[in-house]
């Protein structure tokens, strides 16, 4: 009896040393488990998808767009002004341009509030899609532009002006872009196209300033 209490006392230290480590190792299991991210379960929202079928007066706007809709409108309704400003300006700037190089100038002036007036149609089809209202009420414009008038005469002076509006509009369709993101991928689209054209706007006006 005396050998078999002697060898028990022998293993237990093995036994509770073995126990330990098992429990260490569940430990850093659990905490490694911790750090391993989980993956998205790709279904869809079923509860949305049948809210789809009602509102029908509501028409491309579905329970998907979310709760930011009326901030986008907003948004989209300041690009809107400050593309029509833009155009006001670019128009003024072709029929006002004199000089040696002002033919050229001129109809490069031309084409680009061709363009601008372009963006604008293409961001009030976009707010009314949304269900909002493309707001071109004249007496608020200048107020609600990111992009100032000008009332330039001197060529250079017009070219300048226009590629500061030009940055303008590229800074703010950047962080548009941004702040949309993955909320309302049709107007990013849009705001991409835009930009992609303003950033060719800036390319051509920043030759011109260098002639």
């Amino acid at each position: 009896m005396m050998m078999t209490n002697t060898a028990n006392a022998a293993s237990s230290p093995q036994a509770a040393g073995s126990g330990q480590q098992a429990a260490n190792q569940d430990t850093q299991t659990s905490q490694a488990d911790l750090l391993i991210p989980k993956a998205k379960t790709l279904a869809l929202d079923e509860i949305r998808i049948a809210a789809a079928r009602s509102s029908l007066d509501e028409g491309a706007v579905t329970p998907g767009n979310g709760p930011h809709r009326e901030a986008i409108v907003k948004l989209l309704n300041d690009a809107l002004a400050t593309e029509l400003v833009c155009t006001l300006r670019y128009k003024r700037h072709h029929f006002m341009a004199t000089g040696l190089s002002s033919p050229a100038i001129a109809e490069e002036f031309k084409v680009h509030a061709n363009e601008e007036s372009a963006h604008a149609d293409m961001l009030a089809k976009r707010i009314v899609q949304l269900g909002g209202e493309p707001d071109f009420a004249p007496d608020t414009l200048l107020g609600r532009s990111h992009a100032a008038y000008d009332e330039s005469n001197d060529l250079q002076a017009m070219i300048r002006s226009n590629l500061v509006a030009e940055r303008v509009a590229i800074e703010t369709y950047r962080q548009m872009i941004q702040l949309v993101a993955d909320e309302d991928p049709t107007t990013r689209r849009v705001l991409e196209h835009i930009l992609e054209e303003e950033e060719e706007h800036a390319d051509e006006l920043s030759d011109w300033l260098d002639k």
